[in-house]
């Protein structure tokens, strides 16, 4: 082997050498080449530990959970709303039996996402843990010594000094320590070190990724969250069987409800009445009195994204709709039902529909108990007769119509199985008939009143409509850390991509004509515009300490006092 060869060898492992370290980032190593040794059980084991706890794998299975994120968000849940999921097979016979053997209907207590989840969690507690030991070693290490030849390193520059080498290395150590580097002398140069940072954020957002996976899997096993519709002037008590729908975590226990209740008093909403914006809420509150488990009360609104707090439990206002007041009477006059029926919006200008039943208490003409039931759609703002529409106008209560469709028969409700309050199932009952054969319909203004044919009875609109609000209440354990968690790791995302990690090496030798000769070269880890830069000012600052000797005539016809930099490769 030749002497070049060799020396090619040598600065190509200094040059390896000085890089060292820059980065935490495991090194894959090779387990044989082609034709090389087969691998052992330990081996094998070895080799997919290695390929879990990569980078690679870590973001390939974050794609997988965010791709697996997809189905359940686009298809019903069943931890969601067992109804939504009931109708959605109804509509997709074809697709169901398809999409229940992928548990796409359960797609986050799913065996598959669970496996995603699981072992995007063990791949990043494999990388953080050695990774962090190193970065902790480095910490308590310094910068290693200058490379035989500063020439090799991305950015350098070169000048000579009457100044002593001591002097040289003395003012350069003073200067970069100014500029916050990590540096120290190592035989005739300064070797100096800055940018922990972006290895530091690296590790942060790793661990805020594994601190947020944790707060949403505690939040999913211990998490409460329930709806309930509310008409004014009636109220909730924290109780499972206040609400309308209700979901929990498998480790909840029913027993966790903190005790509290309030009372819908007022519902206020106005919305812009003219321009691009009409409709939309200007006002949009509920005001309720509250009592706490220890018996305080107090007042409070509560707004969109302005909840009432007992605690970790949140109260979130989440819909609006109206509850025209309606009297139904059997055919002696007697009153049967009496009360504010909740109807649901269909649209942003609150056209809602839903059903009136009287299930209980109603005899027809020849005292046989029956039970009625009425479509209902009502408009807040009617566009009036003869526009050829029934949907609403405004959002606002201004112009207010119920129309009716009367029926009677068995409502279901005694069936045993799920029904939904809001919906008339006609399949067992009969439609009243008008003069023409048609179903009974009619629209009613406030104060009006729909007869039913043969002495059957009568429904009254009254001349009040009450508002109603849905609120959502929930208990996320846990939604603090995750926020901290995702506010971390966008702290440490913007670090690590931001902040350079680079290296300075300055040496200071007598050259064999007796003058200093100073040499300044850097390494960063990635390729920058700004080291060179960086490295430039420095070199100026030094400069400034140790100017730059003057050439002899004879030597060097004209001369520059200032440092040139050297090439940037």
């Amino acid at each position: 082997m030749s002497n070049t060869e060799t020396e090619e060898q040598r600065d190509s492992g200094e040059y390896a050498a000085a890089g060292a370290q820059l980065s935490t980032a495991p090194r894959e190593e090779l387990s044989g080449g082609v034709g090389g040794p087969t691998l052992g059980v330990i081996g094998w084991v070895r080799w997919f530990w290695r390929q879990l706890t990569s980078m690679r794998v870590a973001l390939i299975l974050l794609f997988l959970l965010s791709l697996g994120a997809i189905p359940g968000s686009l298809i019903p849940q069943n931890s969601v709303d067992e109804l939504k999921v009931a109708d959605w097979k109804a509509t997709h016979e074809f697709w169901t039996p398809l999409l229940e053997k992928l548990q796409f209907f359960d797609v986050y207590s799913s065996v598959w996402f669970s496996a995603i989840y699981i072992l995007l969690f063990v791949s990043l507690i494999g990388c953080i843990v050695p990774r962090s030991w190193q970065f902790v070693g480095q910490l308590r290490g310094r910068p290693p010594g200058a490379p035989g030849r500063l020439t090799r390193m991305p950015a350098y520059t070169t000048w000579r000094t009457h100044a002593e080498p001591e002097q040289v290395r003395e003012a350069a150590l003073a200067i970069v320590k100014r500029r916050r580097f990590r540096a120290h002398v190592v035989g005739d140069a300064v070797a100096a070190e800055k940018g922990y940072l972006r290895e530091a954020g690296n590790l942060i957002f790793h661990i805020a990724l594994i601190v947020m996976l944790v707060a949403f899997a505690v939040g999913q096993l211990f998490k409460s969250e329930g709806g309930k519709l509310v008409v004014e002037g009636d109220g909730f008590s924290n109780t499972l069987t206040q609400y309308d729908d209700f979901k929990s975590g498998s480790m909840f226990s029913a027993d966790e409800l903190p005790p509290f209740s309030f009372t819908l008093d007022k519902f206020t909403g106005t919305y812009a009445k003219s321009g691009p914006e009409r409709g939309t809420p200007r006002v949009y509150k509920a005001e309720v009195t509250y009592t706490k488990g220890d018996g305080t009360e107090g007042k409070k609104a509560i707004e969109v994204n302005k909840p009432l707090v007992f605690g970790s439990t949140k109260v979130y206002l989440n819909g609006h709709g109206y509850a025209p007041v309606v009297t139904v009477r059997d055919g002696k006059g007697k009153v049967v039902f009496n009360g504010a029926v909740p109807l649901l919006p269909i649209d942003n200008n609150v056209t809602s529909t839903g059903a009136i039943k009287v299930m209980d208490g109603y005899r027809d003409k020849n005292g046989k108990k029956d039970q009625l039931g009425f479509a209902a759609l009502f408009v807040p703002t009617f566009a009036g007769k003869g526009k050829g529409t029934m949907f609403s106008q405004f959002p606002g209560l201004e112009f207010p119509v119920l129309n009716v469709g009367a029926y009677h028969g068995s409502l279901g409700v005694d069936s045993g199985l799920l029904q939904n309050v809001y919906q008339l199932d006609t399949s067992k009952m009969k439609a009243f008939k008008d003069d023409k054969g048609r179903i009974l319909k009619k629209d009613l203004l406030p104060g009006e009143t729909l007869t039913l044919p043969d002495g059957a009875g009568s429904i009254t609109f009254e001349k009040d409509v009450k508002e109603w609000a849905t609120f959502q209440i929930s208990e996320q354990p846990a939604s603090g850390w995750a926020l901290t968690g995702a506010v971390a790791a966008i702290a440490g995302l913007v670090g690590s991509l931001f902040i350079q990690r680079r290296r300075l090496w300055v040496r200071a030798v007598t050259g064999d004509d007796g003058v200093t000769v100073v040499e300044m070269a850097g390494l960063g880890r990635s390729e920058s515009a700004k080291l060179p830069e960086e490295l430039a000012d420095l070199a100026g600052t030094l400069h400034a300490q140790a100017p730059t000797a003057p050439e002899e005539p004879s030597d060097v016809p004209e001369s520059s006092d200032v440092p040139s930099e050297g090439a940037e490769k």
